[in-house]
């Protein structure tokens, strides 16, 4: 007998290429998908404009916006207008990491999931092609999975949600052409960091080199919409 939930998950969706794609997974396998998208004070809105685009046109059951001020806080490129967003590869871990962004992002999905008996956390984090964040790595994920146990009623109870980051071990170009198989439509989402109003891409950024490089690997046409200051052998 089916448990009440059992069919049901909540997705973090950024509004991003990784995001869809997870959204995109999901909703194959069948998933009433809960949408989550997290306005947290990053450096634009074209972003969650992006993810209310996409959750439409994949079938998500629902789409909210919850907000959470970690531009409060600060400390990284995408939440302190101050602090400059890198546009050349460099060292280490980049300024563009927010500070304990995706354990908030998960704890937020995480208390959704409890209240809709939802038996899965979905989130897109990849650690092939990205950008060096300790909050993308599967010992992360595996770790908070191990907090949920302990967290929720649900869990004590017996009904703990799992949480599951299906492109965790693919590559751009695999989560490309995935999500192309699947009928995502890349042109509804928004990766650079610094998109203008119209989420028009600078080119520059590590989220943009990633996707660029993504789509040229994949063999896909790279749908995105550049600025007319991203230089044509990156961007055009």
């Amino acid at each position: 007998m089916r448990r009440a939930g059992s069919n049901t998950a909540v997705v973090l969706l950024s509004g991003g290429l990784d995001s869809a794609t997870a959204l995109a997974i999901a909703r194959s396998e069948g998933l009433a998908c809960h949408a989550l998208s997290v306005d947290y004070g990053q450096r634009h809105a074209a972003e969650l404009l992006a993810a209310a685009r996409v959750a439409a046109h994949l079938g998500a059951a629902e789409h909210r916006v919850m907000r959470v001020d970690l531009g409060g806080i600060g400390g990284s490129a995408l939440t302190d207008p101050g602090i400059a967003v890198p546009e050349q590869p460099g060292s280490g871990i980049p300024v563009t990491y927010v500070p304990a962004r995706n354990t908030v992002m998960l704890a937020l999905a995480l208390a959704w999931a409890e209240v809709l008996e939802a038996h899965e956390i979905i989130i897109g984090v990849n650690a092939v092609d990205y950008s060096g964040y300790p909050d993308c790595r599967p010992e992360f994920i595996a770790a908070f999975e191990r907090l949920a146990q302990l967290a929720t009623r649900a869990a004590v109870e017996g009904r703990q949600a799992r949480i599951r980051a299906p492109l965790q071990d693919m590559g751009k170009a695999q989560i490309i052409r995935t999500g192309t198989r699947l009928g995502v439509d890349y042109g509804l989402t928004v990766s650079c960091y610094q998109a203008d109003a119209n989420g028009s891409a600078c080119g520059h950024c590590d989220a943009c080199r990633l996707r660029r490089a993504g789509f040229e690997s994949a063999g896909v046409a790279d749908p995105t919409p550049y600025r007319y200051d991203a230089h044509p052998a990156e961007g055009r």
